[in-house]
């Protein structure tokens, strides 16, 4: 069974029942129940149709419910209404549903959670990771969202912010997370781009372009994780590079910078070293000061911890993480980076274990556990 060709038919298959009558929640429960029903039935040979089929499916789901729920003449209209089997409509759907769902009565953080719901086709699990919050919260603000669209009709598309912030949490899923959905943000920020003339939009496609082009690289035989400092830069996509920078400066002449903006300067100059030691890092640094002016990230802070590490020393970069909260995604990985750059490879391989247990993907599990094991051989053989 094709589950990519699934995640590539549910937003889609949203907008047909959208379009037929559907509210947002009975489109997307009917939705899921159409896709276990592929899961049970696809593995004996997938149809020909895949999206026809689904169509079909997921409305009957649809209907079935809205029977036990509406009056009989309701019920009648519906059933009058039912799409024959065969190819669904072929315009693509996903980008105005990215609209739809970052409604005007939700808050953003609730549009943006649900929308990666719904549409991203992430889980529960992954929304949460990103947010900083445990599962069960974010499992509550869903519910509450679904609770609060449910019957909403959906003719007042929510604002560019809002989509954005969904697009950049899709794309950072599917650049280091277990579902790949990088190519499929891309292609949807390039829509919003040629549509918008908005500075942030055109900040995000280019820090999105920057980011994919050092994707061959990432990753070594056996999907071993290569970190940026040691990665081979004759594998990275000159030509996305090229895009991304030019996108980005048109952007930063608007001088109405904001964080999508300041992320992808940051990754323009990592782009722009030949070699990792070329890397300007007080630049980097400089850009980071104004990715936490505007956001006040936690998470920027951290990385930015990590910058002043490179450009000040260590001692610096240590200082600057101990003013952070030590329960942050991958504290415990940069401070071993920086006690390991500090001359202190017994503290270095104790954290980077640490790390390691705590890691919240395989490759990255992989990669901190051979860390550790490196520094503690280096400390056997010097013993």
């Amino acid at each position: 069974m094709d589950e990519a060709l699934l995640r590539t038919l549910t937003p889609t298959v949203i907008g047909i029942l959208f379009r037929r009558g559907a509210d947002f929640a009975a489109a997307e429960d009917a939705v899921q129940e159409g896709l276990v029903e592929a899961v049970r039935v696809w593995p004996d040979g997938a149809p020909r149709d895949p999206k026809g089929w689904l169509v079909t499916v997921a409305w009957r789901k649809f209907l079935d419910a809205a029977r036990a729920d509406t009056s009989r003449r309701h019920r009648e209209e519906l059933v009058e209404a039912e799409p024959p089997p065969g190819p669904g409509g072929v315009m693509d759907d996903t980008l105005q549903l990215y609209f739809l769902c970052a409604h005007p009565s939700l808050t953003p953080a609730s549009a943006v959670a649900l929308t990666l719901r719904a549409v991203g086709g992430l889980t529960t699990r992954q929304i949460a990771q990103a947010y900083l919050v445990p599962e069960a919260t974010m499992a509550q603000r869903i519910s509450r969202a679904k609770r609060t669209v449910s019957g909403v009709r959906f003719n007042q598309p929510g604002d560019v912010a809002t989509v954005l912030r969904v697009l950049y949490l899709v794309f950072n899923e599917g650049y280091s997370g277990d579902v790949d959905l990088a190519a499929e943000a891309i292609r949807l920020t390039r829509q919003l781009a040629a549509r918008t003339n908005h500075e942030e939009v055109a900040g995000l496609l280019a820090l999105m372009l920057l980011h994919h082009a050092r994707r061959p690289a990432r990753t070594a035989s056996g999907g071993r994780l290569v970190p940026l400092a040691e990665q081979d830069r004759g594998l990275w996509d000159t030509q996305l590079i090229t895009e991304g920078v030019d996108v980005l400066q048109a952007a930063l002449r608007r001088d109405r910078l904001g964080e999508f903006q300041a992320q992808a300067a940051i990754a323009a100059l990592h782009a722009d070293a030949q070699t990792a030691e070329e890397t300007d890092w007080v630049q980097i640094v400089e850009w980071y000061d104004e990715l936490v002016r505007l956001t006040d990230s936690p998470v920027a802070r951290l990385n930015r911890a990590v910058a002043v590490g490179e450009a000040d020393g260590a001692r610096a970069g240590l200082a600057a993480l101990a003013e952070l909260d030590p329960a942050l995604p991958r504290y415990t990985a940069a401070a071993a980076y920086l006690h390991e750059r500090d001359g202190d490879p017994v503290t270095a391989a104790r954290l980077y274990a640490e790390a390691a247990r705590a890691a919240p993907n395989l490759p990255e599990c992989e990669h901190l556990t051979r860390q550790a094991a490196r520094l503690n051989a280096q400390l056997r053989r010097s013993s």
